[in-house]
């Protein structure tokens, strides 16, 4: 006899049904590949309710299966499970000071097509601007091949971000100020689309906390800074960025560094990026760009030296104080800090031993982020998948029956 569904019991077999797809989906993504087997040793779910879980992963496009590998004993050949390629992608797009740029990325955190423009975006029109980007993610996404959906959109800014509202608060290298970044990216796409807009040094860290899509680096707890004209920072531990109270945390490019300093772009006085960022830099060296300040530096130019020994000592009061602050050991260069770190590193080493408190007991590290020119964008893209690896339930097909099982 069939017995009647108690009230609830639906919504319970729902709610269970996804709480164990995200918990199959996270297994996989976090560590691959694996077989039905090992996902179920690892998530402490059955293996008759993992299997029936990524039928429903695969038929939804977020996993794949590979050719069987031999066991090595008896039983059946385990069937390996990856990230699925080029079904899904997150479309990141990031709007700097000197270039836009756009990235997709798959679930198996492969780019699928990219493109960058150098522009000068200072005093620009933010809605003009935000919709030339948008248009480019469009234009990109009809020229590949692939015929991935795409996820989510992710938006980096240059800036305090209300990540909550997707309002660009305020960018003062831009001069852009309440601009609805969001509204404007998500009209350009259709409405259809959710869009994730956030801090660039923000979604820059998270290119170092993450291998690819929900899998972390071996980087979990680091101090990441974003430099080019303006200098922003991000705070990750347990590889999550940490944001703040309202989204606001890492504007380390706004800390004084000296009161009788060069008033910066936000209205105050000696703020590190007057001395440390990139145009200040190369105007205090005489240089017009990057590729000059590097062959002065190789060639001995004094005022070059200067100017780069100057911009390590800013840059290593602030970190010192940053450091202290937060009980951190490890910083990530990025931008034309990163490429400059060996230059910089003398002057910054130097305050970094002295202000430290902590440097005898846990030096702290510096290391530059390889280099990319555009890695905002890169983490945008892996922050618009986050969706699907978060909910997996939401994106994929009708389960299969019996897959709401425990």
């Amino acid at each position: 006899m069939i017995q009647p569904a108690t009230p609830g019991q639906g919504a319970h077999q729902s709610r269970l049904r996804e709480l164990n797809l995200a918990t199959v989906v996270r297994a996989l993504f976090a560590e691959s590949p694996l077989s039905r087997a090992e996902v179920a040793v690892r998530t402490g779910l059955t293996r008759s309710t993992v299997s029936r879980l990524v039928d429903d992963l695969i038929a939804g496009g977020l996993v794949a299966e590979l050719e069987p590998t031999g066991t090595g004993g008896r039983g059946r050949p385990g069937v390996p499970i990856v990230p699925a390629q080029g079904t899904w992608v997150g479309v990141g797009l990031e709007v700097n000071i000197g270039h836009s740029a756009v990235r997709l990325i798959d679930l198996a955190g492969d780019v699928v097509a990219e493109h960058v423009v150098q522009a000068d975006h200072t005093g620009s029109d933010p809605h003009r601007t935000l919709s030339e980007v948008s248009e480019l993610a469009r234009d990109l996404l009809a020229g590949t091949s692939s015929t991935a959906a795409v996820a989510g959109v992710g938006l980096a800014l240059p800036g305090l971000v209300d990540t909550e509202r997707g309002e660009l608060l305020r960018a003062p290298n831009l001069g852009w100020g309440v601009v609805p970044a969001a509204r404007i990216v998500s009209a350009s796409f259709g409405g259809d689309r959710p869009v994730r807009v956030g801090n660039e040094a923000d979604f820059a860290a998270l290119t170092v906390a993450r291998l690819a899509p929900g899998r972390p680096s071996q980087r979990s707890d680091f101090l990441y800074v974003s430099g080019e004209v303006g200098i922003g920072s991000a705070l990750v531990r347990g590889s999550e960025w940490v944001a703040g109270r309202h989204g606001w945390a890492g504007e380390i490019g706004h800390i004084c560094v000296d009161p009788d300093g060069l008033t910066c772009g936000c209205g105050a006085r000696g703020c590190l990026e007057t001395v440390a960022g990139q145009r200040a830099l190369h105007a205090a060296a005489g240089v017009e760009g990057r590729e000059e300040l590097l062959a002065r530096l190789a060639a001995g130019d004094r005022r070059a030296i200067a100017a780069v020994e100057a911009a390590g000592h800013a840059l290593g009061l602030a970190l010192s104080g940053a450091l202290n602050l937060l009980d951190i050991s490890v910083v990530v260069l990025g931008g034309h800090l990163g490429e400059l770190s060996a230059q910089l590193m003398p002057a910054l080493s130097r305050e970094l031993e002295l202000r430290v408190l902590a440097s005898p007991f846990d030096p702290p590290q510096v290391e530059p982020l390889v280099i990319d020119r555009s890695p905002a964008a890169t983490g945008a893209a892996l922050a618009a998948l986050e969706g699907v690896l978060r909910e997996p339930a939401s994106w994929i097909a009708v389960p299969s029956v019996g897959a709401g099982g425990a």
